[in-house]
């Protein structure tokens, strides 16, 4: 989810911070206040300038490394086989852009004000924009396992039924959905206090956080999970029974055994890469914003909370894996 401009304001005062609920962030916490950036006043505050530094680090190589293999992707013609992974490499590249853009401008002291001022709290300096891609990185990366599940594991159903609207149909939904889910958020849960934005934390109803970071516990990785290990396991299963069935066949051909043993190990390693650097990555923000959720002494100015969120900025710029597709049309 996103960042929770929700630090206690580092300078602040605090009749501002007691109306922040306790945690509520929609996705991955935050660092340094979000909307000003005063980010030396204090030990936090110098915390908190590293960590953007290096997230500005990150933004700069995730997005050479996603424009390079989206350009090989072009230049190899392969984009109009697999278009559901140029629009995972084109998310990521956005996620990476904005991580650039958002923390860049959280560097600099700006006090947020009028009309202009609420757009940018809404817009950048809540991440809004920046979450609303790795949003869409989330459900993009299921819907590519239940591709790959529907070709391999029912290959005579897909190819009567899957067409190629569809699958941009999918690009479409993955969207639209992501930006529905994040703005909609964004805007009942984030507000301007004292020239300073809290994004994601100024639930009216400290209920309503609650129930939200539970939600998206789930939503964005525990069934996420899920997907990933059903799809991808029953791929697995499928191609190991046709390679069982071509090693017994008289007239399985050399050439065929290698194949079918090709593509079985590149459905392991993607699995595997996907799946667990997924878990990996995701596990530690995800249960840290849940324990939050639950109103347990938690903040995002904690230097732990930096070191999860580091590791979940480092998944966007590096998730490239799903750039190698583990079924032939």
């Amino acid at each position: 989810m996103q960042c929770s401009g929700s630090c206690n304001d580092m300078s602040g005062d605090s009749s501002s911070v007691s109306h922040l609920s306790v945690a509520m962030t929609t996705t991955q916490g935050e660092m340094m206040t979000t909307g000003g950036s005063d980010v030396t006043s204090s030990s936090s505050g110098d915390t908190a300038y590293y960590f953007a530094c290096a997230v500005l680090m990150i933004g700069v190589v995730g997005s050479a490394a996603n424009g390079l293999v989206l350009y090989a992707l072009i230049a190899s013609k392969q984009h109009k086989k697999h278009e559901l992974i140029v629009n995972q490499n084109v998310l990521d590249l956005y996620s990476c852009l904005f991580l650039i853009i958002t923390y860049g401008m959280k560097l600099f002291k700006i006090r947020l004000t009028g009309s202009l001022g609420y757009w940018l709290c809404m817009l950048l300096y809540s991440e809004n924009l920046l979450w609303c891609g790795v949003y869409g990185s989330f459900v993009n990366l299921t819907v590519i396992a239940a591709e790959r599940y529907v070709k391999v594991v029912h290959p005579i159903w897909s190819k009567k039924t899957l067409r190629r609207w569809m699958i941009y149909s999918a690009i479409v939904f993955v969207w639209i959905s992501s930006f529905a889910h994040q703005m909609a958020v964004a805007f009942v849960s984030s507000a301007i206090i004292d020239g300073r934005c809290y994004g994601y934390v100024m639930w009216k109803n400290p209920a309503d956080g609650v129930a939200y970071g539970i939600f998206y516990f789930l939503a964005a990785y525990v069934v996420v999970l899920i997907i990933f290990i059903f799809c991808y396991g029953k791929i697995l299963l499928a191609i190991r029974r046709q390679a069982s069935v071509m090693a017994r066949h008289s007239a399985a051909t050399n050439t065929q055994t290698q194949q079918s043993n090709q593509i079985q190990a590149n459905v392991i390693k993607t699995m595997i890469s996907v799946c667990v650097f997924y878990a990996i990555a995701w596990l530690p923000e995800n249960v840290y914003f849940f324990l939050m959720s639950l109103r347990l002494n938690l903040t995002f100015l904690d230097s732990g909370y930096y070191v999860v969120l580091f590791i979940a900025f480092l998944y966007i710029c590096v998730n490239l894996t799903v750039s190698q597709p583990i079924c032939s049309d």
